[in-house]
């Protein structure tokens, strides 16, 4: 994803997602609708960084290594955990010296189908980010050539970094593409949901058949949670966010639509990654429902697809339920050997 397609998703208007949605309170064609919700077949990589097992194995020794925080004592797996399906847990990040960070830590589920990466999309791609929370002083708190210079004295990364990219000096280039790589390769697991998409008509029950029906229908959800990822990977406000962090709206001043947009975060294991929101501000995934229900804070830069739903209590339970069948069985991660010699 180049940094053209990515601003170009700034300017997508709703009307051409809803031109595929059904009309507010109409109930959708349940079979068509759950066609476009099907796994894709493979991983993309970029022409740019393209895939290959050493550089794979490399970018996940440098993911869970601790070695990249200025005290030693962090990792990317700190803010990002696979035993919590790729987060934290937490209503906001935590960095060096235990310090709060303005927004919570987004999950890393299938974010190779990511483009513009960040709650407000300032990262052009996934190579892009990982020296942000490095070389931050509230993140890890270490500079790139402290860094550089600690990975190139330890004989086994010179190995590694050797067998993924040939001989040559560590660089910052390289860090990126092996962790990149290595990112791309976290996807969800097969989820309930995948099972009834893909037949299996016992694999969800009726409250959560009935819930997908409010989910592509009187509950809009679709028009930005649509797809197998369920998000269309842009930025809208929904009339969550108060205070100084305008998200979106930072890097396109003159934007009033962009004021308090946020990234559309996937709904992939969403019944396991609360609290909810960039800000963590959302208890439950009930909350949730209840802020899209009541249509949130209204003002000019409030997306046009957030507005009062009327959903009944039942089809907020059945939307739960539904939410619920997107969780995958959890899936072990192999934790590698660290370099040390």
């Amino acid at each position: 994803m180049n940094w053209t397609v990515c601003r170009a998703l700034v300017v997508l208007v709703l009307p051409l997602w809803a031109a595929g949605s059904v009309a507010h309170g109409v109930l959708p064609d349940r079979e068509a609708a759950r066609e476009d919700y099907r796994r894709p077949s493979g991983i993309p990589y970029p022409d740019e960084n393209p895939y290959s097992a050493a550089k794979a194995e490399l970018g996940q020794m440098l993911f869970f290594d601790p070695i990249l925080s200025g005290s030693r004592s962090r990792s990317c797996a700190t803010c990002h955990n696979p035993s919590l399906s790729w987060g934290d847990g937490l209503a906001r990040a935590v960095g060096e010296g235990q310090v709060a960070m303005a927004l919570r830590a987004p999950t890393l589920l299938n974010v190779a189908w990511t483009p513009c990466l960040g709650w407000d999309g300032k990262f052009r791609d996934l190579e892009s980010v990982a020296f942000a929370p490095i070389t931050s002083a509230i993140g890890m708190n270490l500079g790139e050539s402290a860094l550089l210079e600690r990975l190139a004295a330890i004989p086994g990364y010179v190995r590694s970094f050797a067998a993924a990219f040939g001989k040559g000096p560590v660089t910052r280039r390289n860090v990126e593409a092996a962790l990149a790589t290595y990112q791309r390769s976290i996807v969800s697991g097969p989820a309930p949901f995948d099972r009834w998409v893909a037949g299996d008509e016992r694999a969800i029950d009726q409250g959560a058949k009935r819930g997908f029906d409010v989910f592509t229908g009187k509950g809009r959800c679709d028009e930005c949670h649509g797809g197998w990822a369920f998000t269309d990977s842009s930025f809208h406000d929904i009339g969550t966010a108060r205070g100084d962090d305008i998200g979106r709206g930072r890097l396109f001043p003159s934007s009033i639509k962009l004021r308090y947009a946020f990234k559309t975060p996937t709904l992939r294991d969403v019944a396991r990654r609360a609290p909810y929101m960039h800000d963590g501000s959302l208890a439950t995934l009930k909350d949730v429902i209840a802020l899209y229900d009541r249509g949130g804070i209204a003002r000019p830069s409030r997306s046009a697809s957030i507005a009062p739903l009327g959903l009944t209590e039942n089809e907020k339970a059945d939307l739960i339920a539904f939410l619920q069948t997107l969780t995958s069985p959890p899936q072990p991660v192999l934790l590698p050997v660290l370099p040390r010699l």
